[in-house]
């Protein structure tokens, strides 16, 4: 990424953007488009609803924890009605509850059922394929819309295979990049919505982008140097093999929460099918402030662990383990979170960091 910003209107750029603009398809495991944006996950959030969707349309979106929220806000605030199945930010999306609403929408006014494979803030993962079947057998033609912001890279994804009409995906966490590229993976018939799609949209519109596409450039000023670390990112993922990527994070993510265990805490999700590869979220005890263990752990062992959102704050620390990471890496990780509990007074088996790296002997590569 630290090599000189090229012409974004030349030869090399060109080329480069050919190259990524293919390549980039892979990780979605889909041979339809993916549109980039120099933005967050929420300009990708933002760009899927523009792209499909009329004023005042009705869509299905499911609570499942903190950035499931923050996207039905934004679809609010763009004049989407939103149908909104509430959960308990431990489970992730009932397959059957998505079915039973369009089963009853027999009018067929919900124009698109909005989703997140992997909450960031509850580490809990949504079995996508399942809500895919959901929607065939309710036989509704919305729109299947997914997040993928934080386990793209990271876990399995099929976007054509599970039928998805639009993959929301960013770089800052398993593509290993800062923050600054948003992704929109296509389908046709999403395609076909947005001829048809009546909310206003400028920067946003993927037509404008697919046509600059179409000979290796961007109608506007693009992330250059992060398109350099995109094309790196991509050549890792490669050299390591998607398959042994996701099995690299399930294997982390078992240990790590045979360390939550051995500690005698609670992870937040409920349900083990539904544990996520990238991310644990672990419950303090009753009485024991989460931000404190945060403040000790980053004070003393210079270790940033995730804070928890909303209705989680002060109850729940968040463990990454995605991306670039090795067993040492995670050890080291789950040490530092070890003595930040003693530091902190939080009761537990001081026998975590053992235990994870039993896991990790076991299940070696």
């Amino acid at each position: 990424m630290s090599r000189p910003t090229i012409d974004h209107r030349g030869p090399e750029f060109q080329a480069l953007g050919y190259e990524l603009l293919e390549s980039v398809r892979e990780v979605f495991k889909t041979t339809h488009p993916v549109v980039i944006f120099p933005a967050s996950g929420s300009g990708a959030w933002e760009a899927a609803l523009v792209n499909c969707l009329s004023p005042g349309d009705r869509i299905l979106m499911v609570e499942t924890g903190q950035f499931a929220t923050l996207w039905k806000q934004i679809a609010e605030r763009l004049g989407l009605e939103v149908d909104w199945i509430p959960g308990d930010w431990r489970h992730g999306v009932d397959p059957s509850a998505v079915e039973t609403r369009l089963a009853d929408d027999r009018e067929h006014a919900i124009k698109a059922v909005c989703v997140v494979h992997n909450e960031t803030s509850t580490g809990v993962v949504s079995r996508i394929a399942q809500v895919r079947d959901a929607l065939d057998r309710a036989s509704h033609p919305a729109l299947f819309l997914v997040d993928t912001i934080s386990s793209l890279g990271s876990m399995d994804y099929r976007h054509d295979e599970w039928s998805v009409d639009v993959t929301v995906g960013a770089s800052q966490k398993g593509l290993m990049l800062p923050p600054g590229l948003s992704f929109n993976a296509v389908s046709d018939k999403a395609l076909a919505a947005h001829a048809q799609a009546a909310m206003p949209r400028s920067f946003w519109d993927w037509t404008a982008v697919l046509t600059a596409n179409e000979k290796g450039f961007f109608p506007y000023t693009p992330a250059t140097n992060l398109l350099y670390g995109l094309q790196e990112a991509l050549a890792m993922l490669r050299e390591e093999g998607l398959s042994n990527v996701f099995a690299r994070h399930k294997r982390h993510a078992e240990a790590t929460r045979h360390a939550v265990r051995a500690w005698g805490l609670d992870i937040l999700c409920a349900n083990p099918d539904e544990y996520s590869a990238s991310i644990t979220a672990v419950v303090t005890p009753d009485g024991h402030d989460a931000d404190r263990l945060r403040s000790v752990v980053l004070d003393r062992f210079d270790l940033s662990l995730g804070v928890g959102l909303a209705r989680l704050a002060g109850t729940v620390f968040r463990i990454g383990h995605l991306g670039d990471l090795n067993d040492v890496s995670l050890l080291g990780t789950l040490a530092g979170v070890e003595m930040g509990l003693s530091l902190a007074e939080i009761p537990h088996d001081a026998q975590g960091v053992q235990a994870a790296m039993r896991a990790l002997v076991e299940r070696a590569a």
